[in-house]
């Protein structure tokens, strides 16, 4: 498999993170956003949305990282990480839901400020970040990771802008459950760090 990503994306550093802790052996292609070649015409030929990562599985394109965790997952026929199970399937989906939408526009965004200069409303996103990681925290409360007893893709996708949300000025100081979910994640075989850059918090 061959993983066309940026270090410094959350996007790729999710499904490149899966890929570790399934123990695919994989190819990394570095994609120079800040040389624009997320926009060049070789790589809008494999995502049109001009986006990392995108997954290139023998000829078999996947662009979007929640969508990449669902295929390698469903792929692979990784149960324990993309239950079949109605119910369980259903609260996988709601989080993937979230770290497409919230976490985007909340912890995400955040970094986006301070690592890319973001033109987005510090204040705003703020807000959002502390909304959803006291959700998060809340939820956390009852089981070790956020669906239940282990891990799932739900848990992929929401870490990287979860860790590394101090680069965007979101402390999380105030949510020991997300801190020790974070911990777990990072004790899993196969875990693989996202490179931190040293602003916000961070610095």
């Amino acid at each position: 498999m061959k993983l066309y990503h940026h270090p410094l994306s959350g996007h790729s550093h999710r499904v490149r993170l899966f890929l570790s802790l399934l123990g695919i052996p994989h190819e990394l292609v570095l994609v120079d956003l800040a040389k624009g070649a997320h926009k060049a015409p070789d790589f809008l030929k494999l995502n049109p949305f001009g986006q990392v990562p995108v997954l290139d599985d023998a000829g078999a394109i996947v662009t979007d990282s929640v969508a990449i965790l669902v295929y390698l997952a469903k792929k692979l026929r990784r149960g324990d990480w993309l239950p079949e199970e109605p119910l369980a399937a259903a609260k996988v989906q709601k989080w993937l839901s979230v770290a497409a939408g919230e976490i985007a526009y909340g912890p995400a965004a955040a970094r986006l400020i301070t690592v890319f200069g973001a033109g987005f409303r510090a204040d705003e996103v703020l807000a959002r970040a502390h909304n959803v990681l006291r959700q998060i925290n809340a939820e956390l409360s009852g089981h070790p990771f956020i669906v239940a007893a282990v891990p799932t893709v739900a848990d992929v996708a929401l870490y990287s802008y979860i860790a590394s949300a101090p680069e965007g000025n979101v402390d999380l100081s105030g949510y020991p459950h997300v801190r020790d979910w974070l911990a777990r994640i990072e004790a899993l075989p196969g875990f693989v760090e996202f490179q931190k850059t040293p602003v916000g918090l961070a610095a």
